[in-house]
């Protein structure tokens, strides 16, 4: 009976609808065609898959990578390969500790959104000494903040 509870809560969890963050659709929509955009997720492959279809925003990127680690090896290995290197890529992500100090320490930059909703596990301390590090209250602030990095070169 126990199985049959586990399953049972699985199968809710999967129906329930995928919710994008605030600002998603429109600030993903306004980077497309100017930055070549890249979702870098962590997961099992149907999951995630499924809960990009069902974002409604998979055709927005220019690719999907959905990976077992979240390391500096890792981010290093995707921005070469969809990029210039580390050095011109970023990674924006509500998780310091998979998102922003792995890409980081790859030599990219680390956008933090934070989010109540983040694992326990997630939590590290921000990188503030980090000259690559910033963090913005939401995603309708990243455009700016790209235009910023940008132009100071």
């Amino acid at each position: 009976s126990v199985v049959a509870e586990i399953l049972a809560a699985g199968r809710e969890m999967l129906s329930h609808p995928i919710e994008p963050l605030a600002h998603a659709r429109e600030t993903v929509e306004k980077l497309a065609g100017s930055y070549r955009l890249v979702l870098i997720t962590k997961g099992d492959l149907f999951d995630q898959e499924r809960k990009l279809a069902q974002s409604g925003l998979g055709d927005l990127f220019d690719a999907v990578e959905i990976v077992s680690d979240k390391s500096a090896t890792t981010y290093a290995r995707i921005f070469s390969r969809h990029g210039d290197g580390p050095e011109k890529s970023m990674m924006v992500g509500n998780s310091l500790k998979s998102d922003v100090v792995p890409a980081i320490d790859a030599g990219g930059w680390g956008v933090h959104v934070p989010h109540e909703l983040t694992w326990v596990l997630e939590h590290v301390e921000p990188p503030r000494a980090a000259p690559r590090f910033r963090q913005i209250a939401d995603l309708g602030e990243l455009p700016r903040l790209i235009e910023s990095i940008v132009s100071s070169g």
